[in-house]
């Protein structure tokens, strides 16, 4: 095979941004090109793994430090709406965020079609959950990559996306379906006339997306996914299981106190660790336990004294190479971060705020992988207590060690790899 240019244009997010940076590495490890589309604020994720990046406006352009501080606010000032539950915060954060995501669409109609023509690429890889036309029209295979929870493509028989509910509960899905497709209404009308002015036709209400008619690659792991009315064809959709990046090594620092007891990390995502409250009373709760723990604080080291001797905080942890390396995480529902522990092996307590969050903190204690744990309703007792039954649990060990020895056995990087150059070849 001649070698082969593969064009990926990731979400504005470090979860969707890393899942391609570990799609491209494989893809260059069989000896073709990968480069990436990118919001102007993510050029120098992708440079800083090696690759060449080409900035597509998402928003009005203003200088990296800006657009990085304008989403810091926009989580920071959602903060109070973090303890509703999802269809609460139906009209507030993610109504917001849906008007952020429609007005993305339109900038980037504005510089894609001109970027694609200087980069030519074989085949489009877009990991976001709304349609850039650009791409649909470019005249090559385009693949969906569906980094979010499964049920971001929706079917009648699961909960749907963002609505954080049991499997089970059919009535509650009903009625998270009815809200979402009236608070989102508008915003679904202002998007479908952006679309007649491209030439493309309008989504019925609730869609902002399709799925390719080329090949859809969902991130989530088999063993937790849902029962479905209509499966999904394994000819379009296939499940890369976790698709894990390579990144740096890390060794785990000596502790002053508790340096044999069990180890657990903490992260909340570098948007999530804006809730500072949070993160001290889970530093505080853990400091009175036996255990150690490692803490993500993001960009807010500064907001942190008094340390305990059994803890250790960073702004950042190549977070792949330290889940291996504990017993226990607690995290926020992020789709890295809960791929991530299924694909390690490693139990999770978590403790979701937004988007497919709910989702995956339901489906992980659904299906015995770990345990839900609402974000401000608990004491310390409480949680020290779900930590200690997690590691205690031996059906959850034995289920996730079945989970981990299953998706690594898929390698889904390279999986993927093989089904995008497919494609570029020419193939179905």
């Amino acid at each position: 095979m001649s070698q082969k240019t593969i064009a990926f244009f990731p979400e504005a997010a470090f979860g969707p941004a890393l899942n391609s940076v570990g799609i491209a590495q494989a893809v260059e490890a069989r000896g073709h090109k990968a480069v990436f589309l990118s919001d102007p604020g993510f050029v120098e994720v992708y440079e800083g793994y090696g690759f060449e990046a080409h900035p597509v406006n998402l928003s009005e352009p203003m200088p990296p430090e800006e657009m990085a501080k304008f989403w810091e606010d926009f989580i920071n000032g959602h903060i109070p709406n973090f303890s509703k539950k999802p269809i609460d915060q139906l009209d507030n954060y993610v109504k917001e965020c849906w008007e952020a995501i429609v007005d993305s669409a339109k900038w980037a109609q504005k510089d894609l079609p001109g970027v694609l023509a200087k980069i030519q690429p074989d085949v489009i890889c877009v990991d976001n959950v709304i349609l850039f036309p650009a791409i649909k029209q470019f005249g090559k295979p385009w693949v969906r990559i569906i980094s979010c929870s499964e049920n971001e493509i929706e079917d009648e028989a699961i909960p749907p996306h963002l609505s954080g509910m049991s499997e089970n509960d059919t009535e509650g899905h009903k009625a998270f379906r009815a809200r979402f497709h009236e608070v989102i209404k508008p915003i679904h009308d202002d998007f479908n006339e952006f679309l007649k002015t491209t030439g493309e036709d309008p989504y019925e209400i609730g869609e902002f997306f399709e799925a390719s008619p080329y090949m859809n690659l969902l991130l989530y792991p088999e063993p937790v996914t849902y029962t479905r009315a209509k499966p999904l064809d394994p000819a379009r959709f296939q499940y890369l299981e976790g698709c894990v990046r390579k990144d740096d090594p890390y060794t785990v620092p000596e502790f002053a106190t508790n340096n044999d007891g069990p180890l657990i990390y903490v992260s909340f995502g570098s948007l999530g660790a804006g809730d500072t409250d949070l993160m001290k009373r889970i530093i505080a709760a853990i400091a009175k336990s036996r255990f150690r723990a490692l803490v993500n604080v993001g960009d807010y080291k500064d907001a942190y004294d008094d340390i305990p001797p059994n803890v250790h905080i960073e702004g950042w942890y190549p977070q792949p190479s330290v889940i291996p390396l504990v017993d226990a995480v607690i995290h926020h529902g992020g789709n890295n971060s809960f791929t991530e522990c299924l694909y390690f092996g490693k139990p999770s307590i978590i403790m979701p705020y937004v988007w497919d969050g709910h989702d995956n903190a339901m489906r992980v204690q659904e299906t015995g992988h770990g345990f839900k744990l609402d974000r401000y309703e608990w004491t310390e007792e409480e949680l020290l207590e779900k930590i200690e039954a997690m590691l205690a649990d031996d059906a959850m060990a034995a289920r996730l060690a079945k989970t981990s020895a299953h998706m690594q056995s898929q390698n889904g990087p390279e999986k993927a790899a093989g089904l995008i150059l497919d494609l570029a070849e020419g193939g179905a």
